[in-house]
């Protein structure tokens, strides 16, 4: 097919291209390269990442694939197992092309399946799941010649949080921050860097593993709440306000294990992408 649709929306900021592909059969596996282009801010369509809609019977990634699978790929091709705010743009997407009803959405992730609700102010709320602690000790991560020491939290994907005095203190999370030991995280690591500004209430940067630094990052929150809920020795069930550069979110950790994670979701733009407007 030398056409497709695409449609572009965002969370918090955190933006992505949505690649509708019910059956799975327009993009085959898609190719890292195409990927890279679309999300390409000066030549493509400009992303932090791809989300492509299948069927959740009609994919081959996963056991599970829920109502409807998120292949999540990152700006730079690579795959992903889950990202929080792209499964509430996911999930705004189904519920604006007709393809689900008021009921939650069962959406399968390579983190396994995520159930999302549509709540009456707009916003979504994901069930994350259960963060697993703990992880390994003695993280340092490094950045702009300053050091701190990192707690490792994993959401599905791996995250190490340092809590910082100033946010400026990190300086360019474009470029890959640091940690040691680098064995800690031979597949790469999601770093965020947080400042406490009240009870129960945060504020972070996030560098992405495979996209650098984005406005927010979902998985990212949950992270961060729970680290700063351990921390704090907090009794669950537990809430956090979790802001980013691209607005806030809130995280709930529940008596359950579970993390909710709400948030706003977005759909701004729609077009059709020729193939032969790819580079040779």
């Amino acid at each position: 097919m030398s056409t497709f649709a695409w449609l572009k929306g965002h969370g918090t900021e955190n933006d992505f291209v949505i690649l509708p592909d019910p059956d799975g059969s327009v993009h085959g596996d898609l190719d890292a390269e195409l990927v890279r282009f679309l999300c390409d801010r000066h030549a493509g369509l400009g992303a932090d990442g791809v989300l492509r809609v299948i069927e959740g019977g009609k994919q081959s990634y996963v056991e599970d694939g829920g109502d409807w699978f998120m292949d999540y790929r990152n700006s730079d091709g690579s795959i992903a197992e889950m990202c929080g705010n792209g499964v509430r743009v996911f999930a705004r997407y189904l519920a604006e092309a007709g393809l689900t009803g008021d009921k939650p959405v069962r959406v399968g992730t390579r983190a396994g399946v995520k159930e999302v609700v549509q709540n009456d102010d707009g916003t979504l709320t994901v069930d994350m799941g259960e963060p697993v602690l703990p992880g390994p000790a003695g993280i340092v991560v490094e950045a702009n010649g300053h050091q701190w020491p990192a707690v490792h939290v994993d959401m599905g994907n791996p995250h190490a949080v340092a809590f910082v005095d100033d946010l400026r203190e990190p300086g360019n999370l474009c470029d890959q921050p640091t940690w040691s030991p680098q064995e800690a995280f031979p597949a790469g690591v999601n770093l965020e860097f947080v400042v406490r500004r009240g009870p129960r209430d945060v504020e972070m940067r996030v560098h992405e593993r495979g996209a650098g630094e984005t406005r927010s990052c979902g998985t990212g929150t949950c992270a961060v709440a729970v680290a700063a809920a351990r921390a704090a020795r907090e009794e669950l069930p537990v809430t956090y306000r979790v802001g980013v550069p691209g607005g806030e979110v809130t995280v709930t950790w529940r008596a359950d294990n579970h993390l909710e994670l709400t948030g706003p979701a977005v759909l701004h733009a729609r077009g059709e992408f020729d193939r032969a407007w790819l580079p040779a």
